[in-house]
């Protein structure tokens, strides 16, 4: 039987938007399927880095995975810019985590060395800077007393996450994929011959495959069709200051410069539930650790305070999967979508579009974790 489309792709949020714009790329006839401006949206949040150094540690295949996808940042960017006419601001001269302590320095050096070492196959991207380095490498930088120093990541970088996300469905539609808003799935069903019904309230349509990619939604929908994926929420909590004139001249873990000026300043790890409340607590935690870092930032006027929900699996690691029962139904679910928005849209997509995941992604199946808790 033929169906309406080719794939149907539950969630428009970073995740599902690129994917959905690299099948499309590939002249499939995708739906992509997006909840209301209320549901929990992780980019609500984003804090807008596209970030390499120390992701992965203690998964290799997860380090490989981000710095596979970083390098692939700038194609992507390049293609995606020109098939949007959209600027989101791509940025790649590198990031700093800044070192408060010698005891953060040292800890520091030490995790990245260790970092470097799970993946050999790839030159180091990190190095070292004690402050008088970075003091030559950024004169216009004026640091707090407490800067002992910084890793420079050279991967690292930034982009406007909202206009990104934006650019993604522009193109994905100019690509003919078909975008429903407002249009929450509230059920997945297996159609007899093959492929499967998706409905959003009355409104129903077919597809031979369907890819789950609603994040925190995805509790709900990938038992669906057999992808049943442990998840919390963690509340992230951000600050956001006037325009001001430039004094973070690459971004940093924790603040970033906007083109428009603005700092974002953040971002908290708080495992509250679903609770999206902001506290005076952690902004106060946010804002002192930003002004060792930045002293000048003691000037700003702050003017908004905001949270957001990421999605996390139990170690904090990507999930990649098919369904066993319900073949034809994958699941693709992380916290890092802006930095793997280029593996999401190209490589990924086409191992979709081809049927099979590759066996570089098995490491990344669920069921890692029911051999966690077994042990």
């Amino acid at each position: 039987m033929t169906r309406d489309y080719d794939f149907i792709v539950a969630g428009a949020g970073m995740v599902g938007a690129a994917i959905a714009y690299g099948l499309a790329g590939m002249g499939r006839r995708v739906l992509m399927l997006d909840g209301a401006d209320t549901d929990f949206r992780a980019a609500k949040a984003n804090f807008g880095l596209i970030w390499v150094q120390g992701k992965g540690f203690g998964h290799p295949a997860y380090q490989r995975l981000s710095i596979q996808a970083a390098q692939a940042w700038p194609e992507f960017s390049r293609q995606l810019q020109t098939e949007s006419d959209l600027e989101f601001a791509y940025e790649c001269n590198g990031g700093l985590n800044f070192c408060l302590s010698e005891d953060e320095w040292t800890a520091r050096a030490a995790r990245l060395h260790a970092w470097h070492s799970q993946t050999p196959e790839f030159a180091p991207s990190t190095r070292m800077l004690d402050r008088a380095e970075l003091q030559r490498r950024f004169p216009s930088m004026r640091l707090g007393e407490q800067v002992v120093g910084a890793s420079l990541g050279e991967l690292d970088g930034h982009v406007n996450p909202l206009r990104l996300l934006a650019a993604l469905h522009k193109a994905y539609m100019r690509r003919g994929g078909q975008l429903r808003n407002n249009h929450a799935v509230t059920a997945i069903n297996t159609l007899r011959g093959g492929g499967f019904e998706v409905a959003s309230g009355e409104y129903r349509a077919s597809a031979e495959r369907v890819i789950v990619a609603a994040g925190l939604g995805s509790v709900a929908l990938g038992p669906m069709v057999g992808l049943d994926v442990p998840l919390r929420p963690q509340r992230g909590q951000l600050l956001v200051t006037e325009r001001l004139a430039p004094l973070l001249p690459i971004p940093a873990s924790g603040l970033r410069q906007t083109g428009e000026g603005t700092v974002m300043i953040g971002v908290t790890q708080e495992e509250v539930g679903y609770d999206l409340a902001t506290t005076s607590e952690g902004a106060a935690r946010m804002a002192r650790r930003a002004l060792r870092v930045l002293p000048d930032l003691a000037k700003a006027k702050l003017i908004r305070q905001w949270a957001c929900l990421r999605v996390m699996t139990p170690d904090g690691n990507p999930v990649y999967a098919s369904s066993v029962t319900q073949p034809g139904a994958d699941i693709a679910l992380c916290h890092s979508g802006l930095t793997l928005a280029s593996f999401h849209a190209g490589a990924y997509a086409q191992a979709l579009a081809g049927g099979v995941l590759p066996p570089s992604l098995t490491i990344f199946h669920y069921g890692r974790f029911n051999v966690q808790k077994a042990a």
